[in-house]
């Protein structure tokens, strides 16, 4: 069938289908009318055909009357049925155009405003200055914990929660404030005519108390915080793709605390931000560049300063900012996931170096929170030492104790793979945090590292009943024991007078490269039972 055709009789089966009750209404009508006119006809004259006058042959004033009104009652019925068609057709409309405008402006979950209706009122914002003095005020919030009640609970009860929420910011706002929800558990408020900064301030704290309280959703009651950017209009831009950015800028400030809190954006923050995104982009380079290299720290034995093991430290020299401190780079690799890939390539380099020194010399590393819960971590650290020809009984994995105890069973779970497969444990920064027999029993550790923090202050007579029972603590279980930060032969002397055995800091020497690692055996060997540190202290540290 020609398209042109098929096109026709598809409009012609549209057309049928949506006046189908017109049709079979006006059927109805020209049926009966023509049924009337054949009864009056057939009565006054078929029957009567050839035997009545011609003044008997013309229509009665009655018969016109009826067969009137026969089409009157007809088309009235029509009428009466087409109006109630309509009506009911431009109900059905309005309504779809309603729901419609709700599915475009309004979220399904918690009714509040969505992201297209907050976009089109933040642009009336921006068009619409806040009269002299006043200002509007853009809060971008996020929800602390939300993900652990997902997570546990489930996306049912999480929709509750963020249904409960939604109301709760109803109530926190001002009357005609938009509240809106973004996405997952992030929210927006526009507040237009706040009296500057200590009015904005105000409205953030209403916030903040109405989420303090608990929230039950599911079987159970949750609490959850919530961080909130502030950015203030027109003072911190002109557009809203930059005032968005300000206050997620603000509210990533917030969120660092981990705990509610409000944060204005500030420029000073602004910068700090930029420069984290742009450390971030370096870093990623850097990892696939295996830029990254490890540098190595004896840890000595405190009577003849030979040496026992090296801990190896991430050096990153970026060659147009120069050295990077670990502290700034590590939390950023462990954030977004990086510090798999840094970790793997740093064990690597190390172990090529480890394997070149004397067999009961042992290569030390950190281990970092993120990487306790990568159920495949034995598995890859395993493939790096087959694949360097390092004992697994010649590794350290040093870990703190936060660390295990952030996510204890998933800890214990990968802790207990390595510790199978002959990988030593040594739990790091011993006597701060969350220091217990509990960890010291449930891990199986090898060695213990008491923190640096001791170490400096072992001048105090407090500090140094510290470090005398974290000593007997670890003799008491059969662990060895190492002090972290030695750098004075003073330091030196109290520790071997506790009875602690090894030490590791600049006194004996700072972070070498792999290269210069073999030349401090045979300074140790030369220098015998002295320090050490009585030899030039030459080498770069990390």
């Amino acid at each position: 069938m020609p398209y042109g055709e098929q096109g026709r009789l598809e409009r012609l089966r549209s057309f049928v289908i949506r006046h189908r009750f017109a049709i079979a209404d006006l059927s109805i009508i020209i049926a009966v009318i023509l049924v009337a006119c054949f009864v009056a006809f057939e009565v006054d004259i078929f029957e009567n055909e050839g035997s009545v006058t011609v003044h008997e042959e013309t229509i009665e004033l009655d018969e016109a009357l009826c067969i009137g009104g026969l089409l009157t009652v007809g088309l009235l019925i029509f009428s009466i049925r087409r109006y109630r068609e309509q009506k009911a057709e431009t109900t059905r409309r309005v309504t779809a155009e309603k729901h419609a405008r709700q599915l475009a402006f309004q979220d399904p979950l918690t009714g509040l405003a969505n992201r297209r209706q907050f976009n089109e009122a933040l642009q009336a914002a921006i068009g619409a200055p806040p009269r002299a003095g006043a200002a509007h005020a853009l809060f971008l919030l996020d929800l602390n914990g939300f993900k652990q009640v997902n997570d546990v609970y489930g996306h049912a009860v999480g929709d509750e929660l963020l249904v409960i929420v939604g109301q709760r910011l109803m109530s926190a706002a001002r009357e005609g404030d938009l509240v809106a929800r973004l996405g997952g558990d992030e929210f927006v408020i526009l507040s237009k005519h706040l009296m500057g900064a200590e009015d904005a301030t105000s409205t953030a704290l209403r916030v903040i108390r109405c989420l303090s309280e608990p929230i039950q959703a599911g079987p159970t009651q949750h609490r959850v915080g919530s961080g909130i950017g502030i950015a203030l209009l027109p003072d911190d831009g002109a557009n809203a793709e930059e005032i968005l950015r300000k206050a997620d800028v603000a509210l990533y400030r917030a969120k660092s605390e981990r705990r509610s809190a409000l944060r204005f954006f500030e420029a000073e923050m602004d910068r700090l931000v930029r420069e984290r995104d742009q450390l971030e982009h370096d870093l990623r380079q850097a990892i696939e560049a295996d830029r990254i290299r490890p540098y190595f720290q004896p840890t000595v034995d405190l009577n003849t300063g030979r040496v026992l093991a090296f801990e190896a430290i991430p050096r990153w020299i970026d060659p147009a900012q120069g050295e990077i401190p670990l502290q700034r780079f590590i939390p950023i690799a462990e954030e977004n996931g990086l510090i798999h890939d840094l970790f793997a390539r740093v064990l690597r380099h190390a172990c090529e170096a480890a394997v070149r020194w004397p067999e009961d010399v042992t290569l030390a590393l950190d281990v970092y929170p993120g990487q306790l819960k990568d159920r495949s971590l034995r598995e890859a650290i395993i493939q790096v030492l087959d694949a360097t020809g390092m004992p697994p009984f010649r590794l350290e994995l040093e870990i703190t104790e936060s660390a295990l105890v952030s996510n204890l069973d998933s800890a214990q779970e990968v802790v207990g793979a390595l510790r199978d497969a002959g990988v030593r444990i040594v739990l790091d920064n011993f006597g701060t945090g969350y220091s217990s027999l509990y960890h010291l029993r449930n891990f199986r550790l090898d060695k213990i590292k008491i923190d640096r923090s001791f170490v400096d202050d072992l001048e105090s007579v407090e500090s140094a009943r510290i470090v005398s029972a974290l000593v007997g603590l670890a003799h008491g279980l059969g662990l060895t024991i190492v002090a972290d930060g030695v750098r004075e032969s003073g330091q030196r002397e109290s520790l071997l007078a506790s009875g602690c055995e090894q030490g590791q800091g600049f006194l004996f020497s700072q972070a070498v490269a792999a290269e210069e690692t073999l030349g401090l055996f045979a300074l140790a060997a030369g220098i015998g039972q002295r320090q050490l540190s009585a030899a030039p202290n030459h080498m770069t540290a990390a």
